[in-house]
């Protein structure tokens, strides 16, 4: 059986490398109307399963505690009871009735969350469990049914070097469940990379301040000014898939690489020393520019993995987030 070795451009130009790698096949692309394939419909319904499950036993509390609502709507007037808040009596009413009576408020919940998800070529790739393609539905379904589920409105963006799909924020089960349908079955055009190109595109589709998932491995290019524009507008939760192989350079000698976004190859000797070494070096300083550039512009990362779990990493971002919040 082949192996399909696949290599990413560094700003130092240091290679790096994913092997032995699996490649997901190739689908249609699907619209809305399309015939839905039995298997889809398949993978749909027990994702489905499974992220319900971690909806209601773990995210659900965290997702509410963590993302509020816009603001706070009258909701009533009632007596004053022990304990009340001073500053929420209502003086007018009390003046009239000769008693105390106090305001309420209910959190204006209703939140527009936005799953941005990088479908390009290197995400069609896996050297473990899964393919970083498949880690990044699986993350994006368990979002869309949370945001369901808090009566929130949940919408989908499928980005290349090109808007490949787009499917606009709206409520309810039967709307998340195509979401997660289109992000499985889904096949885009483009193979690059334009993660300026989808945060414009963002900018623009989205007249509020909503919450934006991206979701991408963040290979490659300059992000800095595109993520520093959404994030002014926009609460922005950098989500990184990573592959165990695209950290570690194994020896196995002479190979030859090929990139999944540009078809281009290249011969590299993984047995060399200095090769691995100088691999190490850059994809340490990838990853250090890249948790620097999101603390800078105060974007949350949570970064996943292929050959792991989603829940983990979101439970710690919840609570950590939350944690900042009580401060």
């Amino acid at each position: 059986m082949a192996w399909n070795l696949f290599r990413r451009r560094t700003k130092s130009g240091a290679i790096a490398l994913d092997t032995p790698a699996r490649v997901r096949p190739e689908t249609k692309a699907l619209s809305p109307t399309a015939a839905v394939p039995p298997e889809v419909l398949r993978q749909v319904k027990l994702l489905e399963l499974r992220t319900r499950g971690l909806v209601n036993s773990l995210f659900t509390g965290e997702y509410r505690s963590v993302f509020k609502g816009q603001g706070m709507e009258f909701s009533e007037v009632r007596e004053y009871q022990p304990g009340d808040e001073v500053r929420s009596i209502d003086w007018n009413v009390t003046a009239r009735m000769q008693r105390p009576y106090v305001k309420r408020y209910i959190e204006e919940r209703e939140l527009t969350v936005m799953l941005a998800v990088d479908v390009s070529g290197s995400e069609r790739f896996g050297t473990r469990r899964r393919f970083k393609s498949e880690v990044a539905s699986e993350l994006a379904a368990v979002l869309a049914m949370s945001a369901i589920r808090n009566n929130d409105r949940v919408g989908g963006l499928m980005f290349t070097d090109r808007i490949e799909h787009v499917v606009p924020p709206r409520k309810g089960r039967r709307h998340a469940l195509r979401l997660i349908r289109d992000f499985l079955a889904f096949e885009p055009v483009g193979k690059a990379t334009d993660i300026g190109g989808a945060t414009e595109y963002l900018n623009k589709m989205l007249g509020h301040k909503a919450i934006i998932f991206l979701v991408s491995d963040f290979l490659g290019e300059s992000v800095e000014r595109p993520l520093k524009l959404l994030a002014q507008r926009h609460d922005v939760v950098a989500v990184t898939v990573e592959d165990p192989s695209e950290r570690v350079l194994p020896d196995i000698g002479l190979v030859r690489l090929v990139d999944p976004e540009t078809g281009a190859t290249l011969d590299v000797d993984t047995s060399d020393p200095a090769v691995r070494a100088q691999f190490d070096l850059a994809v340490g300083g990838d990853a250090d520019k890249r948790r620097h550039l999101f603390r800078r512009l105060a974007i949350d990362e949570i970064t996943v993995n292929t050959d792991s779990g989603i829940m983990e990493p979101l439970l710690r971002f919840f609570r950590s987030r939350e944690r900042r919040i009580r401060k």
